[in-house]
């Protein structure tokens, strides 16, 4: 199954957070974050890794679920690639971390900051209703 997801995810203090080698430390603030990924080989696998604390530190979203807590997995079942369409439409609502996750496109972030849980969620399927995609809700 192939698919798009977006984690949202709680950070409960403001953080300096070391992300990978090229990105360094950055400061996250106490909040609310959106991560947008894709999944263009096995969805639920993927979805299950990101889930998983047993992983070795990968993707830049690795180093940040070290420190935080997905309460929220917002994806949809698509042969079509929509994760920097989600990305765009939420970088239009608010900011993004910069260079975040998004090394293979040309995206400015993958990942989104916001106040709230509730803001988070109503940005992301605003953004999936931008594009017309259903989507599914699994919470952790």
């Amino acid at each position: 199954m192939k698919g798009c997801y977006c984690l949202v995810i709680k950070l409960d203090e403001t953080s300096e957070i070391k992300i990978g080698k090229k990105l360094g430390k950055i400061k996250f603030n106490k909040g609310h974050y959106v991560y947008v990924g894709s999944a263009m080989n096995s969805l639920p696998s993927r979805i299950k890794r990101h889930l998983s604390d047993e992983k070795k530190l990968h993707w830049h979203i690795d180093y940040f679920l070290k420190y935080s807590q997905i309460t929220e997995v917002i994806y949809n079942r698509s042969n079509r690639k929509i994760e920097c369409d989600l990305s765009k439409y939420i970088a239009s609502k608010t900011f993004g971390i910069r260079d975040f996750g998004c090394s293979d496109c040309d995206c400015e972030s993958h990942l989104y900051y916001f106040k709230t849980k509730k803001e988070a969620i109503e940005c992301v399927k605003d953004a999936y209703d931008s594009i017309a995609m259903d989507f599914e809700i699994l919470k952790k």
